[in-house]
């Protein structure tokens, strides 16, 4: 079979005519997104005092936990603060909408819907994916229309036949060498291979990257659990839990460190014989 296979030679209009307009018009595609996406980023907001202490709280809470087990604190300052948040915690003095009074149930999370912030979250996330998507469909559609079925070019190296599907779609033709590239396949190769390019141009952190595409789809988050505004009342509710924990596996860093430093270098005193 691989003896009575017939050599193709391409007609170098194709190389001027189909293979570097597709590859210049998906180069300069990328670069007009990212500056698209540029201009169509606000400046974000800043947050109120209150709302921002309530996640810096749990946060210092948290960290205090995650160094529990070997401390730098010593344990009167460790105690102390793990003290300290706890009761602020219970009393909620941390939460963005100072303490529930009394008689007075905790306010849950608040409404996304009737956020202002949260719906221009939601609009900006809008307006990413439309100018993610559309100029991907508009050069699909384009490259469909005009060069359905040519064949760009052939890749110098030997490939498998489980290359065959993904390197030449849009042709039917089973006795094709694998290396020869197709008009569609050529696009979906350049969608995922120019993110080099796009770093160089403009930088690592670049709305051109292809990789971001997937990120930002939609369907990506078809699978994922619906997230909404935290509950810091049930966070530091569970969090003085946390804190109990630690005090229990506290280890102080600093303690017996004379006897580790002298061990460590020989430095122990040792008992000498009389003479």
């Amino acid at each position: 079979m691989a003896n009575n296979a017939v050599s193709l030679y391409l007609d170098p209009q194709i190389r001027d005519w189909v293979l570097f307009p597709i590859t210049l018009v998906m180069i300069l595609v990328g670069v007009l997104r990212h500056y698209v996406m540029v201009l169509l980023q606000s400046t974000p907001k800043k947050l109120p005092r209150n709302a921002l202490r309530e996640q810096r709280a749990l946060a210092r809470s948290q960290v205090l936990r995650a160094t529990a087990a070997y401390s730098p604190l010593p344990p009167s300052f460790f105690h102390a603060m793990t003290e300290s948040l706890s009761e602020a915690f219970a009393a909620g003095t941390y939460l963005k909408d100072g303490p529930p009074k009394e008689g007075e149930a905790p306010a849950g999370p608040a409404n996304p819907l009737t956020d202002p912030s949260a719906m221009e979250g939601m609009m900006g996330g809008m307006k990413t994916q439309m100018v993610m998507m559309v100029p991907q469909m508009v050069i699909m559609g384009w490259i469909n229309f005009f060069f359905q079925g040519f064949v760009l070019i052939k890749l110098p190296f030997p490939l498998t036949l489980g290359f065959k599907s993904m390197l030449q779609r849009g042709i039917e033709t089973p006795d094709m060498d694998v290396r020869w590239v197709s008009s569609l396949s050529w696009y979906f190769l350049n969608f995922f291979g120019l993110n080099g390019l796009y770093r160089l141009l403009l930088g690592n952190d670049n709305s051109a990257d292809s990789s971001k595409d997937a990120a930002n789809s939609p369907f990506a988050s078809l699978n994922a659990a619906p997230t909404g505004p935290a509950d810091y009342n049930k966070l530091f509710k569970s969090e003085i839990d946390n804190l109990e924990f630690s005090n229990a596996v506290y280890t102080w860093l600093g303690s017996d460190v004379e006897d580790r430093v002298l061990k460590r270098y020989n430095r122990l005193p040792q008992t000498t014989k009389a003479r």
